[in-house]
C-alpha cells in the first residue's frame, strides 16, 4: 500500500513534470487508510477480537454479492469452508460491523441461531463438532456500512475528471469486517477464494484471481466471477466496480521462457482516460520483469497483475489485482512490490508491518536504480534520508502497546515503517558488499514464508542463514531500536599517513546508545583521482591510521547514501590550517578543563561541551588564546570540546571524574 503524508514537506531539487510522476515522497493517503483512522479511530471504541476466532482455520472464501457503482449498500452472502483447530468448536464467530444486517446463518446447511454483539457474531452450535473436522458456514446479509471518513471498508464516490461513479473496497487493516463477514486474523490465510460480484449490465467489476466468467443475470445485471487459487489474508480481498473499459497488456520473465503474464487493467471508459495513464499502465511490464529476475518469479504468474482505477489518492495491494487512483511510476512499482512482499509473504503481525512497505518502498526504489536510472536513484535516496532525519526517533518495528485501535495510523507511518524500512533494506545490502548474495537473501526468504506470513525476526534468520553472518546486533540497532548516528569527524594527513578521528552520538541515546556499523568514506587527491574505503565503527570514539601516499584534498562521508546517518562536521585539523585548532588538558579532569589555541589569531572563538546525547552543557565565547573552564558541576561522563569561530570547527573528546 503506498499513502500521502500531507505533513511531509520534502523539496525536490529538481522540479518538472517527469519528476512529479517519477518519485512521489508524499505518501499520507496512498496506501492505508491512515487520514481515515485519525479521524474515525479516535472517535470510535476498542475494537476486541474474541478469542473464539482461532477455533477454525480458514480454507475457504466464496463472496457472492450484490454491488452497484453509485452506493456503498452491499447484499449477499459468504461461505467459508473450514477446519476445526481447537479440542471442539461450539460457538462459530467471526466479525461484521452491526450496521449490516444478518438474515440467516448456515453451518454444515442447516440454518443457526445468533447472536450479534459489538461487530461480532456468534454462532452457538447444538452439536459441537470436534477437532480437525471440516466443516462449511455460509451467512446471509444486507445493509449499509458506516461512512465515517476518507477510507472506510467499501466506500463511493463520482471521480468529477472522469465523469465516472466508482465503488470499491480498502479493508487494510480492520475493515474487511465493514463489508462483508469476516476472520481478521493475520496469520489465517484462506487456501482459495472465489468472488462473485453481480452488478448493472453496464458496469465491469474487478476483483482477484482470474475472471472465470461473465455471466448474464436477470434485471439487465451481469455476474462477474473471480475464482483465486493461491493463499490469501482477509485484508487482500477486494472488489472495485464502475463503467470501466479493459485494457490489457503482457509481461514476459525470462523464468517463463516466452510464456507471459496478464496485465489486467479497468480503467473509466471515458473519452482520453486510457491514454492519460496508459503509460504509467505499461511500465508494468517493466517491473514485472525486473522483480522476477531480482526477487523471484511473480507469484500469481498462473493467474494475473492488474490495477482497478478508483477516486483515491493512492493505492492498495489487492491480491493480483491493485486498487490504486493514478499510474505515476513510484505507486505502480511500489504497489507491484506488495505482491511479494505484502501479499506472496504477509506480515505476520501488524508491528511487523516492515514486512509489507519496507520492502515495497524498496521496490520503488530499485525501479528507480535499474529503469529509470540518470540521476533518479540518487534524488530518491537522497530525499529518503532527509525525511527519515527529519525527526530524532521512531522504530520501524512497532510495539504492540503502540498499536491500539485509536492509534491504527502507527501502523502507516511514512517516515519509520516506509522510508526507515526501505533504507534498512539498504543498508543490510551495503553490509553484504555482494548483489548476488543480497538478492538471493529476497529469493530465499520468498521461497520460505511464501503463501504464508512472517515477522521482520524471520527475515533476519533467512538473512543470517543465506549470507553466513550475524544480523541480531544490525537489527537490535536498526528495527528494534531507535534513531540514527551522529558524527563528528577529524582527519590529518602527515607522514604518507591519513589519521582520522570519529565520534559518534545518537539521535536518541536513551534508547539506542550507539549504532556498531561499517561506514564508506570517499577520498579526493590532488592529483584528480579518488579512492573509497570502509571503516568500521564499533566504539563511540575511533582513531583510524591508513597509509596514503597521495596528497588528499578533500574527504566525503558516505556521498551514495548507503547507510543512515548524520555528519554534524568533518574537518581537516591541518594546524596550519585550522584557526580554531587547540590542546587542553588534563585529561581525565576534574574542577577545570584547560585550552590552549594553537594560532593567536585574536577572533572570537565559540566554545561549546556537549554530552554524548549532543545536548550542551557549557557555553563560552572567548578572544582569548588560553582559558580555563569550571566543568567541577559536570557529571562525571564523557563529554565533547567543540569550537568554532565562524570559518572552522574542531572538536575533542574528554573524561570528567568526579
Amino acid at each position: 500500500m503506498k499513502k500521502n503524508l500531507l505533513l511531509i514537506a520534502i523539496l525536490f531539487t529538481i522540479i518538472n513534470v517527469f519528476a512529479q510522476q517519477l518519485i512521489d515522497f508524499d505518501i499520507e493517503n496512498k496506501c492505508s487508510s491512515a487520514k481515515f483512522y485519525k479521524d474515525y479511530f479516535l472517535k470510535s471504541k476498542d475494537i476486541i477480537q474474541t478469542p473464539l476466532l482461532h477455533d477454525y482455520d480458514v480454507k475457504f472464501y466464496f463472496l457472492d454479492l450484490n454491488v452497484e457503482n453509485n452506493t456503498i449498500y452491499i447484499s449477499g452472502n459468504v461461505t467459508y469452508n473450514a477446519q476445526v483447530v481447537a479440542t471442539q468448536l461450539d460457538t462459530f464467530a467471526f466479525e461484521l460491523v452491526e450496521e449490516l444486517t444478518i438474515d440467516s446463518v448456515k453451518i454444515n446447511g442447516i440454518t443457526q441461531g445468533f447472536s450479534h454483539i459489538n461487530n461480532e457474531v456468534f454462532v452457538a452450535l447444538a452439536n459441537p463438532l470436534p477437532e480437525y473436522s471440516d466443516f462449511s458456514a455460509r451467512i446471509f446479509y444486507h445493509g449499509t456500512p458506516p461512512t465515517d471518513g476518507f477510507f472506510s471498508g467499501i466506500s463511493t464516490a463520482y471521480d468529477t475528471t472522469w465523469s465516472k461513479n466508482v465503488t470499491w473496497t480498502l479493508s487494510e487493516p480492520f475493515n474487511a469486517r465493514q463489508w462483508w463477514p469476516v476472520k481478521q486474523v493475520l496469520t489465517d490465510k484462506a487456501d482459495s477464494v472465489w468472488v462473485f460480484l453481480t452488478t448493472d449490465n453496464t458496469n465491469k467489476a474487478g476483483s482477484i484471481g482470474l475472471l472465470t466468467a461473465e455471466t448474464p443475470m436477470p434485471n439487465n445485471n451481469v455476474r462477474y466471477e473471480w475464482k483465486s487459487k493461491y493463499p490469501i489474508d482477509y485484508y487482500l480481498i477486494s472488489f472495485a466496480v464502475s463503467e470501466y473499459q479493459e485494457y490489457n497488456i503482457y509481461a514476459k520473465p525470462s523464468d517463463l521462457q516466452g510464456d507471459s503474464i496478464l496485465i489486467q487493467n479497468y480503467i473509466y471508459d471515458s473519452p482520453g482516460c486510457l491514454s492519460y495513464y496508459q503509460e504509467g499502465i505499461d511500465n508494468t511490464i517493466d517491473f514485472i520483469e525486473l522483480f522476477s529476475d531480482l526477487y523471484s518469479l511473480y507469484p500469481f504468474y498462473e493467474e494475473k497483475y492488474g490495477h482497478c482505477l478508483v477516486d483515491i489518492g493512492g493505492g492498495m495491494e489487492h491480491q493480483t489485482m491493485t486498487t490504486l487512483g493514478a499510474f505515476g511510476f513510484g505507486i505502480v512499482a511500489h504497489e507491484l512490490g506488495h505482491m511479494w512482499f505484502g501479499d506472496n509473504v504477509t506480515c505476520a503481525t501488524w508491528s511487523d508491518i516492515w514486512v509489507n512497505e519496507g520492502f515495497a518502498t524498496y521496490s520503488d526504489y530499485l525501479a528507480h536504480e535499474y529503469i529509470a536510472g540518470g540521476d533518479w536513484p540518487h534524488i530518491w535516496m537522497e530525499q529518503a534520508h532527509n525525511y527519515v532525519k527529519s525527526k530524532p526517533g521512531g522504530s520501524t518495528y512497532i510495539p504492540p502497546e503502540e498499536i491500539t485501535y485509536d492509534n491504527v495510523w502507527r501502523i502507516f507511518d511514512g517516515r519509520l515503517s516506509y522510508y526507515k524500512g526501505a533504507l534498512i533494506i539498504h543498508m543490510i545490502r551495503f553490509e553484504l558488499q555482494d548483489d548476488d548474495l543480497f538478492f538471493q537473501v529476497l529469493h530465499d526468504f520468498q521461497y520460505q514464508f511464501g503463501d504464508s506470513v512472517a515477522t521482520g525476526i524471520d527475515f533476519m534468520n533467512v538473512l543470517n542463514e543465506t549470507s553466513g553472518m550475524d544480523f541480531s546486533g544490525f537489527f537490535n540497532q536498526w528495527y528494534l531500536g531507535e534513531g540514527y548516528p551522529i558524527y563528528y569527524i577529524n582527519w590529518v594527513q602527515q607522514n604518507n599517513s591519513l589519521e582520522l578521528n570519529s565520534a559518534q552520538i545518537s539521535s536518541v541515546p536513551h534508547i539506542t546508545p550507539f549504532f556498531k556499523m561499517h561506514v564508506p568514506y570517499k577520498l579526493f587527491f590532488n592529483d584528480g583521482t579518488d579512492s573509497s574505503i570502509i571503516l568500521y565503527q564499533s566504539d563511540h570514539d575511533m582513531a583510524f591510521t591508513l597509509p596514503f601516499e597521495k596528497i588528499i584534498d578533500s574527504i566525503q562521508v558516505d556521498p551514495e547514501n548507503w547507510v543512515i546517518k548524520k555528519v554534524a562536521y568533518l574537518n581537516n585539523i591541518d594546524e596550519n590550517n585550522n584557526t580554531v585548532n587547540f590542546s587542553f588538558s588534563p585529561n581525565p579532569a576534574n574542577d577545570k578543563l584547560n585550552l590552549l589555541f594553537a594560532n593567536n589569531n585574536q577572533k572570537e572563538r565559540h566554545v561549546l561541551i556537549f554530552d554524548l546525547s549532543g545536548s550542551p552543557v557549557l557555553s563560552v565565547t572567548t578572544g582569548e588564546d588560553r582559558i580555563s573552564l569550571n566543568i567541577s558541576g559536570l557529571p562525571s561522563s564523557t563529554y565533547f570540546i567543540k569550537v568554532t569561530d565562524g570559518s572552522n570547527q574542531l572538536s575533542k573528546k574528554f573524561i570528567k571524574l568526579n
